[in-house]
């Protein structure tokens, strides 16, 4: 039962994370306009593909599940 609990614990802090996230991400004001980020806007077309946010995002959440996988060892 300890790994169950310390499983659901950390899916928890996993989701307060991920919620933290969406709630302030609004307020970073260069997230979606990074250098890489490319933007096509046409007379009835948007098309935005994010790519250096997502290079960015994956760099950080890949720190922060090493961290986290070589804390709960």
């Amino acid at each position: 039962m300890g790994d169950i609990g310390r499983l659901l614990i950390g899916m928890g802090v996993v989701l307060i994370v991920i919620g933290a996230v969406l709630a302030f991400a609004g307020k970073v004001p260069w997230l979606g306009r990074l250098p890489g980020d490319i933007l096509i806007e046409r007379e009835n077309v948007r098309i935005f593909i994010p790519i250096g946010t997502m290079l960015l995002l994956s760099l950080v959440l890949t720190v922060i599940a090493n961290l986290a996988a070589r804390f709960w060892r």
